[in-house]
């Protein structure tokens, strides 16, 4: 019989069913932590910027969006609030997460973190709950720092406000400064040397021993450890600081040699 004879006769006689395999259910991706993140629409880099940092086996993260405006004010940030329990109901629904993170910053101060945690919570009662601003506190406690120096790209009055934010929860914000670009889609697009060169001249600033890049849509966390030995002072930013609460808070407590000083360090 020739080969296409053969390969004829065996199509015609269908497949072999081998009927059902056995199968084992191991911890899957998240076998050590499940993150769940709730973000903006418009944001171009949280998530990009969570894969470099979050890169340990067992922990996985999952995230939705949720609409904003383009432009960046008081009332299209609290217009946000809302909006935050139903996109977290969205992330792996019936499933257990560790944790809960939501990723604005300007919008956590505006409404407040104790307003987000309840919107959270209305959708995954009980989880622990942190945000950029949140994870920023937990940063300079752990970091010891005291004299903060701020830099946004946020509208000026919107940088008063987390001022008065930070100051009332301890802080001394010992410099402020912004690039004022008040479109999201504008302020992902800030360059990373423009962000190191403010940082950088922000440091030689009196009083000045930690930094603080606020905004999600900001790209830095990569560059943090190098930016760190230039300057000589601790740098965290919101999705940096957000995403090293997420892993503590999630009980990961391990080193991240390319997260810079915070990444060694747990949460105090």
């Amino acid at each position: 019989m020739s080969v296409g004879a053969a390969a004829t006769r065996l199509h015609s006689s269908g497949p072999v069913d081998l009927g059902v395999l056995p199968s084992e259910l191991d911890g899957g991706l998240a076998s050590r932590a499940a993150i769940g993140l709730a973000i903006l629409a418009t944001d171009q880099t949280l998530e990009h910027e969570f894969r470099a940092l979050v890169r340990i086996p067992g922990v996985a993260f999952y995230e939705a969006r949720l609409f904003n405006d383009n432009d960046i004010t008081p009332d299209t940030l609290r217009a946000i609030g809302p909006r935050i329990a139903p996109t977290v109901d969205l992330i792996l629904p019936s499933i257990p997460l560790d944790v809960v993170g939501f990723g604005c910053t300007s919008a956590t101060m505006t409404l407040g973190e104790e307003a987000v945690f309840a919107e959270i919570r209305k959708a995954r009662p009980g989880v622990a709950c942190t945000t950029p601003v949140t994870g920023a506190l937990a940063a300079f406690k752990a970091l010891g720092a005291k004299g903060i120096g701020l830099l946004t790209p946020y509208a000026p009055e919107i940088n008063q406000g987390l001022v008065r934010y930070f100051t009332g929860r301890g802080l001394d914000i010992a410099a402020v400064a912004t690039f004022d670009r008040r479109d999201d889609r504008e302020a992902a697009r800030i360059s990373l040397a423009s962000i190191e060169a403010a940082a950088e001249r922000m440091a030689a600033a009196p009083g000045v021993d930690a930094i603080f890049i606020s905004c999600t849509s900001l790209r830095v966390a990569e560059a943090v450890a190098g930016l760190e030995r230039r300057i000589g002072i601790p740098v965290t930013s919101s999705n940096h600081a957000m995403a090293w609460h997420c892993l503590r808070l999630a009980g990961i407590d391990d080193v991240v040699p390319a997260g810079g000083r915070l990444f060694a360090l747990p949460a105090s």
